[in-house]
């Protein structure tokens, strides 16, 4: 399942600004930074490992009929920029985001945001509060997600297929290439969220993951350099 409503339960490590991947190697990054999955997941989680690639720290995803995220909530930040360096070693080849058997990616970088539940549309606000009711804990009504997907043409929105409260914008270059990506989060919103409001929310939470879990496939990539640039209040 590609769709992420990541819970921001009291557990949650709030910080006031994004911290880097950071711990031991052949380790998970250390808090802020936690494990996210499906309520009373039974499937295999996404495995999260740090290593060191030209002396410098690479987060390692890997995903294997699994699914998962690395969450990092803030504190209530307006949309600025995030950029980031990705790599994919190995892709999904049966993935697509069109339907939801095919609803997996092999990486993906995602901002949540906290848009105002009045700004929801009505049966949709609905479905949030039921999944609310089931995770215990306030669900993001609006997640935007950078997926590395080059089937796309860059830059495609495509509503998930088991939410439309979470939005897609593909990108991806060819594999084993690391890409450099730099965005521009209140356009990216205005683009992906435009249809229900003009104004954008502040940033409740960033995460990274990959899933394999509709496909049944195997993927590897890499991250690295995650960093968040301050924007004004819009």
């Amino acid at each position: 399942m590609g769709v992420l409503l990541a819970a921001l339960g009291p557990s949650a490590v709030w910080a006031t600004v994004l911290s880097p991947f950071s711990g031991p190697a052949d380790a998970t990054p250390q808090v802020p930074w936690v494990f996210a999955g499906l309520p009373g997941q039974t499937i295999p989680a996404t495995r999260f490992l740090l290593g060191r690639e030209d002396g410098r720290t690479v987060l390692r995803v890997q995903a294997a009929a699994s699914y998962g995220n690395l969450l990092h909530p803030l504190v209530d930040m307006p949309a600025g920029r995030l950029s980031w360096r990705w790599r994919v070693d190995k892709p999904l080849t049966s993935a697509n985001l069109r339907n939801r058997q095919g609803d997996d990616v092999a990486l993906k970088v995602c901002v949540l945001f906290d848009m105002p539940r009045d700004a929801v549309p009505f049966v949709e606000r609905q479905l949030l509060r039921l999944a609310e009711s089931r995770n215990r804990a306030p669900l993001p009504a609006a997640t935007l997600c950078y997926a590395w997907d080059p089937s796309w043409p860059e830059g495609t929105v495509v509503p998930n297929a088991y939410s439309r409260r979470v939005r897609y914008v593909t990108m991806g270059l060819k594999p084993r290439a690391w890409q450099e990506v730099d965005r521009d989060l209140a356009a990216d919103f205005i683009r992906a969220f435009g249809d229900e409001t003009r104004t954008v929310p502040k940033v409740r939470a960033v995460a990274v993951g990959a899933d394999a879990d509709n496909t049944g496939g195997d993927s590897l990539a890499f991250i690295a350099d995650l960093e968040w640039t301050p924007g004004p209040v819009r």
